[in-house]
């Protein structure tokens, strides 16, 4: 959620405490994802963690997007995507899907350092052509006839058994491949999520004047980021202040991964001052929802 401007810390301009210690790309693939964090946030202008977690948007504390930044341990994807978001997407426009998809690349290679490889293997599966190797010895001289029934019933065998393990091996893969084939696998069960994630001010964003006496549409963007729809749900205003507001503004119906714009009419204040207006995701009968999550807020300057 939006988070009001808030004190500098280590990442830019004039910090407090020690200079974080950049992590060295060569010792390990997580050092190497918290050297690429370190290098986006240069090219978004080297933000604050801080910054970042309150002036930028991002849905994560500044303490996670500091410990993501050090090297030492993986970051959840959510923290992730929120450090890069607010600086590659908010901050240097480019494009969401693109960077999504690229990040989401490291991030992966970071988190599973051998998956290219670990499903890769030099043995290749018995074949009727190319059957287990035998035991037994090489002949020499005539066998008797008992030895050579032997030998064929053990061949048929063989054949039989490497067949067997050729169908066993195939059959997956067939099922698997065949469009619009029924899965014979069982489905697991999905856990309920629920779960949102700020995006950005729409307008009158933080610090905005606007003029005594005067009304205006304030809007965000949040996205649903869990697997639950939104349905019938509101959000509720917190506290009062000489800006006038509604007490309940309505959300959606959202579906999972699905943006809303959400707008509330706004009166400014008769006389100059600072009008800050929180809101919290209710239900239809006020019971709050996402309680973990900050309050999305309107913070205008009248004067």
């Amino acid at each position: 959620m939006a988070q009001s401007p808030g004190s500098q810390d280590e990442g830019t301009g004039a910090r407090r405490g020690r200079r974080p210690v950049r992590p060295d790309p060569g010792s390990g693939p997580v050092a190497l994802f918290a050297h690429r964090l370190w290098e986006l946030k240069e090219q978004a202008g080297d933000p604050s963690f801080a910054d970042m977690a309150s002036r930028l948007g991002a849905a994560a504390s500044k303490s996670s997007l500091a410990a993501a930044a050090r090297g030492t341990t993986m970051p959840s994807w959510e923290t992730t995507w929120e450090f890069v978001r607010v600086l590659a997407v908010d901050r240097l426009g480019r494009d969401e899907h693109e960077v999504r998809r690229e990040w989401r690349t490291y991030w992966k290679e970071a988190s599973h350092p051998a998956y290219d490889t670990r499903h890769t293997t030099t043995d290749e599966p018995p074949t009727p052509d190319n059957p287990p190797p035998s035991d037994d010895p090489p002949p020499t001289g005539k066998r008797p006839r008992s030895g050579r029934r032997h030998a064929i019933l053990a061949a048929i065998c063989g054949v039989v058994g490497a067949g067997a393990i050729l169908i066993g091996w195939v059959l997956p893969h067939v099922v698997d491949d065949a469009e619009g084939a029924p899965s014979l696998r069982p489905t697991p069960p999905t856990t309920p999520f629920d779960d949102s994630i700020f995006e950005k001010d729409v307008t009158y964003p933080d610090g905005t004047v606007v003029r005594p006496g005067t009304s205006f549409d304030k809007t965000w963007r949040i996205r649903n980021s869990g697997n639950l729809p939104w349905q019938d749900r509101y959000l509720t205003r917190m506290n009062d202040t000489p800006c006038k507001a509604p007490k309940h503004v309505a959300i959606g119906p959202v579906l999972p991964g699905e943006s809303v714009d959400i707008t509330v009419r706004v009166r400014a204040a008769d006389s100059p001052g600072r009008c800050k207006i929180f809101w919290k995701m209710t239900d239809e009968h006020g019971a709050p929802l996402l309680s973990a999550k900050k309050p999305i807020f309107l913070d205008v300057s009248v004067a």
